[in-house]
This record gives C-alpha cells, sequence and structure tokens, in this order.
C-alpha cells in the first residue's frame, strides 16, 4: 500500500504520542510499586486471621454475589470468610446441576442465534427498594451475545433470560433504578441497525448506532420486559450507575472511543484528552413514550424463563422494541466531557455525586448533579456530539481528586462520605473523601486490581465494614497450578481510619464486579423444598404408585421416582433401537438439602440433579442394544451405591413389550434374547 509522506507523518506521530504516554505510564508504575510495602506481613494486621475466621457451625455475615466472567456464572461466597457456597449456572451449560442439559432447562440458554451454551458474565446487580438492597432478585449481563439474567434468591437459581436486540455487546449492564423499575443495558459494540447492516466497517462514523435499553421489572413477579432503547451515537458503552435521592430519574452512563475508531483502538481510541459521560434523563424519556413519541423497530430476541410450579423453562421469540431517538427528542440526553477512556461512573449514596474514572488519567473528576442542572439550565453547553448536547467540563464538575494513582477503574461508597477507588496500574485502593476530595489512605493489592466492592456499596445505605478487590493477577500469592493460576480477591477492613488487609481468598473464573449484601436480609426467604402436591410438571410421579413408562411412537416417556435408596422403576424392558428416551425423575423427598441425581451410561449430555420436590428430564438415544445401568449421582445416604437400575434395549424390529418394576424377581426366562 502507498502512504503519501503527509499521511506517514500523521501516523509516525500518533504512533510516538501513544508511545510516549503509555512508556509514562510505565515509568510512574514502576516508581509507584518501589514505594509501595515489599510484602503482606507489613499491611496485614495481627489479629487478621480473627477477623476474617468463621468458626464451624457460625454463618457469615454477608452473601458476596461474584461475577465468573468467561465462565458465564455467579458465584456466591460469604463474608468475611471467603468461603465458597455455589456457583449458579446463568449464561453457561452446567454439568454439575444439569443446566443446560435437561429438557427442561435448556430453553433457558436459547436465542434469537439459537441454542448458545456459553457466555461471559461480568457484573452482578442486586435488587433494590428505595435505594437500598431488598434481597429478592440478583440481576446478570451476558456479554458475548447480550442478554440480562434474572436470579431469584429464594431459590439461587436463574429464573429469567431476556435478549437484547440492537446491541452489539452488553457490558454496561445491569444497572439498576433505585426502585428496581428497570434494569439498564449498554451496549459495548456499536454496529450497524435497521435495514441498512450490511456496510463497509470503514463507515463507522456514518452508519454505526449504539443503544441503551430499559428493561422493565415486575414489582412482584420481577417479570422483564424492555420497555424502550434509547439510539446513541456510535461509540463505545462501559460502565452505569442510576442516580438516587435528587438525582433519582437519571442514569449515568462512561463511554469511550468518541474518535469513533473501528481498528487498532489501543492507539486510534485515545486520541483525544476526554471522552464522556452519558447523562440520560429517564423520566423525560417515559414522558415522550407515554405521548406516543416512539418509534417501533422491528427486531429479533428471545425471552426465556423459568416456571417453579411446572419446573420447566419456556422461551418467546419477539419481534419490536419502541425506540426513542434524542436527536429529535430533546432534554433527554446530555454528555459531560470526562477523562480519559472512562471505565467506572458511580454516583454516591446521596445522589449529588457522579464519579468519573478514565483509565489513562492521573486524576478523578466527580461531577456535582446540581451543576448538571444549572448547566443544562443556562444551556451551558460546548457544542454537540451526533446531535447530543455537550455540557462545559467546568460548569459540570464539583472537583477533581488529584494525583490519587495511576489507572483509576470503579469507585463505591462507605456511609461516611467517603470513596473507595481501584487503581489497575498501581495496583492500589484509594480512599478519599467526596466533598473535599482529600486523599486518606492508599493499601496495595496483589496484583493489578480491576473492580471493587463495598457491601451496599452502590447503594444510599453502604453497610460498609469491608472493601473487596478482585485482581487480575495472582503470580506468586497461591501454589503454582500450571500456566494460568487462579484468580484472587483480597478482603481489607474499612472500620477505621486505615484499611488493612485480612484475607486473600482464590475465585472461579474471572471475577470483574462483585455485590454483597448482608445474610440477614437473603437467608430467612430461602426456599428449602419444593412441595409435591405443588408440583405441576406434566410428567411428575407423587408417589412411587403413580410411576409408569409410556410408548408415544418412537419415544418412551418414563415417569420415574428417587428417594433413599432405590429408584422406582429400576427394571425397564421394550426400549427399542432408534428411540428417543426421556428420563423425567420426580425426587420424592421433602427434606432439606437431600437432591437425587441421575446418569445413564452412554448419555451424550450430563447427569440431572433433582431438588427435592422437584422433577427434572434426562433425554437419552441408546445406539446400540444391550442392558444399560442407571443410577443416582449425588451421595445420599448409607446405601447410596445400591441405588441403581436397568434398562433393556432391544433391536427395532423386535416385539418385546414394555415392561417395568421394581423390587419384582422373576424366574429365568427360557430365551436368552429378543425374537
Amino acid at each position: 500500500m502507498n502512504f503519501t509522506s503527509k499521511h506517514y507523518d500523521m501516523k509516525r506521530k500518533t504512533i510516538y504520542r501513544s508511545l510516549f504516554l503509555f512508556g509514562t505510564l510505565a515509568l510512574v508504575s514502576i516508581l509507584f510499586q518501589l514505594c509501595k510495602p515489599k510484602g503482606p506481613a507489613e499491611v496485614t494486621t495481627g489479629n487478621a486471621a480473627s477477623q476474617a475466621y468463621v468458626a464451624p457451625g457460625k454463618y457469615d455475615e454477608f452473601y458476596n454475589f461474584v461475577s465468573g466472567g468467561f465462565n458465564g456464572q455467579m458465584n456466591v461466597y460469604g463474608l468475611p470468610s471467603g468461603r465458597l457456597f455455589r456457583i449458579i449456572p446463568v449464561f453457561s451449560e452446567d454439568p454439575t446441576s444439569g443446566y443446560g442439559f435437561s429438557e427442561e432447562t435448556k430453553p433457558m440458554l436459547n436465542t434469537s442465534h439459537g441454542y448458545v451454551p456459553w457466555d461471559d458474565l461480568h457484573h452482578p446487580a442486586l435488587s433494590t427498594t428505595n435505594g437500598e438492597h431488598d434481597g429478592r432478585w440478583v440481576f446478570g449481563n451476558a456479554n458475548n451475545t447480550p442478554r440480562v439474567a434474572r436470579i431469584d434468591l429464594k431459590t439461587f437459581r436463574t429464573a429469567e433470560i431476556i435478549e437484547l436486540p440492537n446491541s452489539g455487546g452488553n457490558h454496561s449492564s445491569p444497572f439498576i433504578t433505585e426502585n428496581t423499575e428497570y434494569v439498564v443495558a449498554g451496549t459495548r459494540f456499536s454496529v450497524p441497525m435497521g435495514d441498512k447492516t450490511d456496510v463497509p466497517i470503514s463507515t463507522y462514523k456514518e452508519n454505526f448506532k449504539g443503544t441503551i435499553s430499559f428493561i422493565s421489572v415486575g414489582k412482584e413477579d420481577g417479570k422483564m420486559k424492555i420497555a424502550f432503547q434509547i439510539k446513541t451515537p456510535g461509540v463505545n458503552f462501559d460502565l452505569a450507575r442510576a442516580g438516587k435521592g435528587p438525582s433519582h430519574g437519571w442514569f449515568f452512563f462512561s463511554c469511550y472511543n468518541t474518535e469513533q475508531a473501528y481498528t487498532l483502538l489501543e492507539v486510534n481510541s485515545t486520541q483525544k484528552d476526554k471522552d464522556f459521560i452519558m447523562a440520560v434523563n429517564w423520566k423525560k424519556a417515559e414522558e415522550y413514550l407515554a405521548a406516543g413519541k416512539g418509534e417501533k423497530a422491528k427486531a429479533k430476541y428471545v425471552h426465556n424463563w423459568y416456571d417453579e410450579k411446572t419446573h420447566t423453562a419456556t422461551s418467546e421469540m419477539l419481534n419490536e422494541v419502541m425506540q426513542l431517538d434524542p436527536t429529535v427528542l430533546k432534554d433527554m440526553v446530555y454528555f459531560i466531557p470526562c477523562p480519559k477512556s472512562p471505565h467506572g461512573c458511580d454516583t454516591d449514596p446521596s445522589g449529588e455525586y457522579i464519579v468519573g474514572s478514565g483509565k489513562l488519567a492521573a486524576l478523578i473528576p466527580v461531577f456535582s448533579f446540581t451543576k448538571i442542572q444549572q448547566a443544562i439550565a443556562s444551556k451551558e453547553f460546548e457544542g454537540d456530539f451526533g446531535g447530543i448536547p455537550v455540557i462545559k467540563y467546568e460548569a459540570a464538575l464539583h472537583g477533581e481528586v488529584k494525583k490519587p494513582g495511576l489507572g483509576p477503574l470503579h469507585t463505591e461508597f462507605d456511609a461516611n462520605g467517603n470513596a473507595y477507588t481501584s487503581f489497575f496500574v498501581s495496583s492500589e485502593i484509594v480512599k478519599w473523601n467526596v466533598k473535599s476530595l482529600e486523599v486518606l489512605d492508599r493499601v496495595p493489592t496483589y496484583y493489578s486490581i480491576g473492580h471493587l466492592c463495598v457491601p451496599g456499596g452502590p447503594t444510599r445505605k453502604p453497610h460498609g465494614k469491608y472493601v473487596i478487590a478482585y485482581n487480575k493477577i495472582t503470580k506468586d500469592r497461591y501454589l503454582s497450578t500450571g500456566p494460568e493460576l487462579t484468580q484472587s480477591a483480597q478482603l481489607y477492613d474499612i472500620s477505621g481510619d486505615k484499611m488493612k488487609l485480612i484475607l486473600d481468598f482464590p475465585t472461579t473464573g474471572e471475577p470483574h464486579y462483585a455485590e454483597a449484601i448482608p445474610a440477614s436480609l437473603v437467608m430467612p426467604n430461602s426456599v428449602k423444598i419444593f412441595k409435591i402436591e405443588d408440583n405441576n410438571h406434566p410428567y411428575v410421579a407423587k408417589g412411587e404408585s403413580k410411576t409408569n413408562v409410556e410408548r408415544k411412537g418412537n419415544q418412551v416417556h418414563i415417569s420415574m421416582t428417587a428417594i433413599r435408596s432405590h429408584l422406582t422403576p429400576d427394571n425397564i424392558e421394550g426400549v427399542k433401537l432408534g428411540d428417543e428416551v426421556y428420563f423425567h425423575v420426580t425426587n420424592l423427598e421433602q427434606d432439606w438439602d437431600v437432591p437425587h441425581g441421575f446418569a445413564i451410561k452412554g448419555a451424550n449430555n450430563a447427569e440431572l440433579l433433582i431438588m427435592p420436590g422437584e422433577t427434572q428430564t434426562l433425554k437419552w438415544k441408546p445406539l446400540t442394544t444391550g442392558v444399560f445401568p442407571f443410577y443416582c449421582t449425588d451421595f445420599c445416604s448409607a446405601l447410596h451405591q445400591e441405588m441403581q437400575g436397568y434398562i433393556r434395549v432391544s433391536p427395532a424390529n423386535s416385539n418385546i413389550p414394555i415392561k417395568f418394576s421394581t423390587g419384582k424377581t422373576e424366574a429365568p426366562a427360557g430365551a436368552t434374547g429378543s425374537k
């Protein structure tokens, strides 16, 4: 390819400028590292072990819901112990529980692209009432195939997943309004939309657009529905937070790549000194919607939900969304300049202050909601971007935290007016006062912290007590496990003036963000069993006398029961090669924490794990004739090993009738095989 001399000089200057920037950051980072304590012994306290210790038989004070990142699941830990309690299957198949393998749960992973067995979950968000945690639900985002999930905290199960159309990636999600009126999701990647999607990548500025989806949440049942989408200029949305208190009715998003680059973004999307915080007046959006100002847009997306009465998931395909265009509908969306490539965008408990965190900045800007409103009223704009007014930086600014560290990412708050910001490059947490902007304390993390979490940190009433760092690199912190080491978290006591490291604990998947909630808000509501009498599964057997084996063409449906320590029926004959066999297994137990498992030799999926009172189905298509064992996979009693059975598969043209039993013995038949 031939370049003009002028073009070559411009590219060379751009690259030199970027190299200088990153070189400077690297040098300062090294200096920061040299000044930090040499080891954890210098930052931990003498009674650290006792502070994190939870005695046998005692409970943790907090649940910590941690994203699993590339494992697509959500992890549940206890605090302060750091003990792992559960990995909740959300967007990825889970052979441990059978999620995505049982016939009942397969629909949960349906999308407009078909069945998708994996995704990348970055951010949990706990439901709130009046801006405070209420312990009902936790939401999670699918970053790759854009979706939002709702997990019911009574069962710790994924209850619902809705796909997001017109989204190239779902990173800026899921963030919730004060009363969980909406779960909000911004697209990570802007893409061509509408009827004109087959366009050259080089036409990014002309043809690529973003969206913000507002998903309504049912007050009682939590049922999700896309209420509307706001169209935006083509940028990348990173994180967001709802306003609260005086800023209720507004939402704030960090966005980067205002250069609208489409290649080598590490250079081309970092040219400007400032990107934006986007402020959205969602109450104004509701007014426009009520006035009929929205436009219906064609869209293909899937909505999945799980019914605890039938123990079965259902999928529906939807085909339109309502959209609002802020370039036409004024006073709804504004941009505020923010240095540089911002990641975090966090509102403090009072709702007055909005903290931006530019990944490539050496300061933290704090914006004032009051000043933003004054700037809008007096039209203190410096122009527009993509038809959206841009508020002057100084007009919206409360102030800047000067030289706090390098690479600020994410901020949360305590109840005493203090903020805690993670710094990726300088590997530290910095505590500072929101009003005075004074740095109060700093502690090192090991190493390269991403997000952090203060229990209740994003709410109106933080619970405080701890801050947890979720680190990207562990290096020498744990026993080696080959090329990849465990991800990790670190727990710091923030009850005093100084932060104190009290615990390291390993994490599963890749932790991005997390939220923590008092156990007292969740544990009392936990479901212990599913009542047999309420089970409305079409193939439920509510007792051993109700078991059955039924042929429907080439399908064989086996209504089976499991109870300590046998399966009914445990001898089945009459299945033919070419049949599809459905084992509908009902767990008859009505005792807490007594699940049963089910597996059969040759099944090309996974086991089932069936909770007390529940029915789940395993589909099996035998490939050869013979007798195949099946058994309970979850240790349930002293006679667990004896909890087994056999199913006989005969040739396709055989005349062996359907026959099933448990505990019945027969004299050996004269014939040894089928005819």
